[in-house]
């Protein structure tokens, strides 16, 4: 096995498969209101619709008493992974994986109009 260090520590990205499409996008925002396990599993429902994408499963929900809640969905083409906190403040974190392209934009105005997020940001890479 032949691994690869960049001299950097990180700062340079090397793509080990080109040949395989991937597409990222990272949404995050805060909202008044606390996010429970069934606004997740619509949310997540609706993002497969919004992305194109196609459900494997149902999304799947989890609370952690110390962090909040936590869901999953499972796509053909990869999926998404949501995070609520409701202390220190209201906050959510969105993170989609997949190999199937989609519209970043289309993905970050739905999640904001979804949740009425106060503030919005969002990172695609």
């Amino acid at each position: 096995m032949v691994l690869a260090q960049d001299e950097d520590h990180g700062n340079k990205h090397v793509d080990l498969a080109p040949s395989i499409y991937r597409q990222r996008l990272v949404i995050e925002g805060r909202r008044e209101l606390p996010i429970g396990d069934k606004d997740i599993q619509e949310y997540l429902s609706q993002l497969s619709d919004v992305c194109g994408m196609t459900l494997l499963i149902d999304p799947v929900t989890h609370r952690s008493d110390r962090f909040g809640w936590a869901g999953w969905v499972h796509w053909e083409t990869s999926g998404a992974h949501f995070y609520a906190w409701e202390s220190p403040l209201v906050f959510f974190s969105v993170d989609i994986y997949t190999c199937l392209a989609f519209e970043p934009s289309t993905a970050v105005s739905f999640t904001k109009s979804y949740f009425d997020a106060t503030h919005i940001t969002s990172k695609a890479f």
